[in-house]
Parts: C-alpha cells; sequence; structure tokens
C-alpha cells in the first residue's frame, strides 16, 4: 500500500512538471520559446515550421507523456521518455544550468519510476530458463 501511494506521488509530480509548460505556453508563449536550443529553432526556420507550431508540438508530446505517466499503465517506457527528455535539456541548455537545475531532480523521479517499474518491459528477459 505504502509503495502504491509513494507510485502515485512521484508520478503526479513528474506529471506536473510535464502539464505546466504546455499549459502555460497557450497564454505565454514569449517565455517559453528561449529553452529551445538555437540549433532545433533553426532547424525548424529551415523546415518552415514556425516558432508557436514547433512550442506547441513540443507540448503535446509533453502533455501525452504526462497523461500516460498519470495513467499508470506501463509506466517504465513514458518515465525513461521523460527522463531522457529532461536530461537533453539540461544537456542542450547548460549555459542556463542556474534555471534548469531542477530538470536533474525531475529527472532522477522520472529514472527512480523507471526502475521500480522495469519489470514490466524485461519480465521476458528476466524469467528464469527451463531445461526440457
Amino acid at each position: 500500500m505504502n509503495r502504491d501511494l509513494a507510485n502515485l506521488i512521484l508520478r503526479t509530480g513528474l506529471a506536473f512538471a510535464f502539464l505546466y509548460p504546455p499549459v502555460n505556453a497557450l497564454g505565454n508563449p514569449e517565455s517559453w520559446l528561449g529553452y529551445f536550443p538555437p540549433f532545433v529553432r533553426v532547424a525548424a526556420h529551415v523546415g518552415g515550421i514556425p516558432d508557436l507550431v514547433l512550442l506547441h508540438s513540443f507540448g503535446a508530446v509533453e502533455v501525452v507523456i504526462a497523461l500516460w505517466i498519470l495513467s499508470g499503465w506501463k509506466i517504465f517506457l513514458p518515465s525513461a521518455a521523460a527522463a531522457t527528455l529532461l536530461l537533453a535539456i539540461v544537456f542542450f541548455d547548460f549555459a542556463n544550468f542556474e534555471v534548469v537545475f531542477r530538470d536533474v531532480s525531475i529527472a532522477a523521479i522520472a529514472i527512480a519510476l523507471a526502475i521500480q517499474n522495469r519489470h514490466e518491459v524485461f519480465k521476458k528477459m528476466l524469467a528464469p530458463k527451463h531445461a526440457i
């Protein structure tokens, strides 16, 4: 019971970190566009993708990850994706570490959830093989 409650609290906190930016970006997109690394914005512009489409497309991915985590279904996959995404944000925006440092802690939550739920994906690989 305590483990289930702790898992729910971790999932809720992680989902919140992924839901807040896209919701806030609806009313305040200029505040969020600066977090895209310059090479991403340049590539988007070369591809003809406007800044707002880039921002809200990324936001849609964040919402999908958040809702998947909240659902409790196969948590390993969205948790691993969340950790990868957060660590990539820190890596590619390291010049703003004083702002993105919290993403390291949030990534740790995602990694903990992935480890806690790794059996969902690796169950077959970890099963003992019996001789016939």
